[in-house]
């Protein structure tokens, strides 16, 4: 049987896949994550009907809008994994803490994603969960937080600080400090 061949997408396909990412991230950092599609498809000038065959649900694309977010953050897990238990994991929740207030949406769409069950392949939850737990673990087996603390303590905890603190990354990192003065052993 001959191996079939992946045929690349159309090139008007790819423009209006990324002209609609494009349009979305602008319009989620002005209006948050519940930004109505069809404004999102008008913007971009394409029909509802193509918005929905690039992105068959509003989770579909913002997963999509937040993927480049998310990722960063967990390159930055990793690197912080490789230091001292207690501050990887305070420096982590810090930044965190401020890019979700920064990015009007995430922290609501990273709350969203907690109760839900994900799609095939890793959602921003999932993957925002992850590398929190790495953190976490690595600071309970030098017990640098306080035992049966759980990366879903500390991520409900830096999405509300986010939510309550947007656009204001001075008071995030207050408030989230304040609250991570409790978890200490």
């Amino acid at each position: 049987m001959a191996k079939q061949q992946i045929r690349p997408q159309r090139t008007d396909w790819q423009r209006n896949h990324e002209r609609l990412v494009e349009v979305a991230s602008v319009l989620v950092a002005r209006d948050g994550a519940q930004v109505s599609l069809e404004k999102i498809a008008r913007e971009a000038g394409v029909g509802s009907a193509t918005l929905h065959r690039h992105f068959p649900s509003r989770r579909a694309l913002l997963e999509e809008v937040f993927q480049g977010i998310v990722e960063r953050l967990r390159r930055r897990s990793r690197e912080l994994a490789g230091g001292d238990p207690r501050t990887g994991l305070v420096t982590w929740l810090e930044e965190l803490t401020v890019c979700a207030a920064n990015t009007r949406g995430l922290a609501a769409w990273l709350a969203a994603g907690a109760g839900n069950d994900p799609p095939k392949g890793e959602t921003c939850h999932v993957v925002m969960r992850e590398a929190t737990a790495v953190l976490v673990e690595r600071a309970l087996s030098v017990a640098a937080v306080r035992p049966g603390l759980s990366p879903e303590d500390l991520l409900i905890l830096a999405e509300a600080v986010s939510l309550v603190t947007e656009d204001d990354p001075t008071a995030a990192r207050r408030l989230l400090h304040l609250a991570l003065d409790g978890v200490r052993p």
